[in-house]
């Protein structure tokens, strides 16, 4: 007999079905035993004879099958429930590390980590990761219709894209190599290929020994990369356009899974604020005495400036532009002294896109290189292709997890990965 969903079982009231899941809960009574069956549609109650529960001795989180029909039950929360007539027991569990069938997962965050596909099936967990595919196939989405091209980068590389920090070095057969931290080099490449479009959905790698709750050393980066732009502005305003895309599609396709999270996803503004980095400080100073940390917005400027910009616009969404020059990588293209035509987009108080427009000329490439104390020849193989017709050009990496956790209001980035890799963790 061929299975049933969970999701499609009001359609088959009076009828015999097969279904199958997980044992989310028990309950025994005298006369009937009730269990909670849970497939990846959603969970139904199965009433079953006492007797016939006590002989599979039943155990929560244990797969099964339960051939039953279909009849209508008021006190169910559904409305219905399968009455059954046999289960069958396919894989039994047992020693289970942590519960996760409460209503919150109330164990701490590494623990819930040690032990990840089992705290992945909880209610308030699994749901995560949909949504996150659908802010994928957003992003895909929008970007194929409006003419660019998905790519596949080497995430095993040379050298890396910003000077040969933060890299984790490995062993490539006879020569050194390192994990990619960014897939910059190509994306560029890609238009000047004649490509002209490209995106890219990818794990990047960052050798940070950063133990806080907004770093990863691995994530997955969503790139895109555009030619023959005027300027950042250009970069920015297809941004705006794409978030309000991914937003809006995915709380079309994962509405039950907000409602779940009891999370509303926010308007993305036709035109989001922006703000020049150096207008950011001040006003940072002037309105809450902070002082600046550099040349550069710190975890707390970040979330302060986003404050005021909610305060005043109302928009969770704040770009700010002109980064100095010293702290954007050598491909950024100069903005008149010491500026660059670079920028940050800042959700909810936490920097999720960093973008600009690239340089595109071979010398002054090659200039801005050396100028940053590096040396042109260990990026030859990148270089040439400048000296071969760029058109102008420019893009943006959106990181996944931190959009995720901004979107649906998590505290760690790390509970946006499924699987992260921190400072401290290789397993699972």
């Amino acid at each position: 007999m061929q299975r049933t969903l969970v999701e499609d079982l009001s359609a088959h009231c009076g009828e015999q079905v097969l279904v199958k899941g997980w044992l989310e809960r028990i309950r025994e009574l005298s006369t009937v035993t009730f269990l909670i069956l849970r497939d990846r549609t959603g969970t139904v109650q199965i009433a079953a004879d006492p007797k016939l529960y006590a002989e599979l001795k039943l155990s929560t989180e244990s797969v099964v099958e339960v051939l039953g029909r279909v009849h209508s039950e008021p006190r169910a929360k559904a409305g219905f429930e399968v009455a059954a007539d046999k289960i069958t027991v396919l894989s039994r569990a047992e020693n289970l590390p942590i519960q996760i069938n409460g209503p919150v997962l109330n164990v701490p965050l590494e623990l819930a980590l040690d032990n990840r596909v089992l705290s992945l099936r909880h209610r308030l967990i699994n749901p995560i990761f949909r949504i996150q595919a659908a802010l994928v196939h957003g992003f895909q989405t929008f970007l194929s219709r409006e003419g660019f091209v998905q790519v596949f980068t080497p995430k095993i590389v040379a050298s890396g894209t910003e000077g040969g920090t933060e890299l984790f070095p490995l062993q490539y057969f006879e020569e050194k190599a390192f994990l990619c931290q960014s897939p910059q080099f190509y994306k560029q490449m890609m238009v000047g290929a004649g490509y002209e479009r490209v995106y890219e959905v990818g794990h990047v790698y960052r050798a940070e020994k950063h133990a806080t709750s907004r770093h990863l050393n691995e994530y997955v980066s969503l790139d895109l990369e555009m030619g023959f732009i005027e300027d950042e502005h250009e970069i920015m305003a297809l941004e705006n356009r794409l978030l309000a895309f991914m937003f809006s599609y995915t709380a079309e396709r994962c509405a039950k899974e907000l409602h779940i999270l009891d999370v509303e996803v926010p308007s993305v503004p036709a035109a989001i604020p922006k703000i020049a980095l150096d207008d950011a400080l001040a006003l940072l100073t002037e309105k809450y005495g902070k002082q600046a940390a550099g040349q550069d917005l710190d975890p707390e400027g970040e979330r302060l400036l986003s404050e005021h910009i909610k305060e005043t616009t109302g928009s969770e969404f704040v770009f700010v532009t002109d980064y100095p020059w010293e702290k954007r990588p050598m491909y950024t293209m100069p903005k008149g002294t010491g500026l660059t035509r670079s920028f940050d987009l800042l959700f909810r108080g936490l920097e999720i896109t960093t973008g600009g427009q690239r340089i595109h000329t071979h010398d002054l490439l090659v200039e801005n290189i050396r100028k940053k104390g590096l040396d042109p020849d260990a990026f030859s193989s990148y270089i040439e292709n400048f000296a071969w017709g760029m058109p102008p050009h420019g893009g943006l990496a959106i990181g996944l997890e931190r959009l995720t956790a901004q979107l649906l209001g998590l505290a760690n980035v790390r509970e946006a990965s499924l699987f992260p890799r921190d400072r401290f963790r290789l397993t699972p």
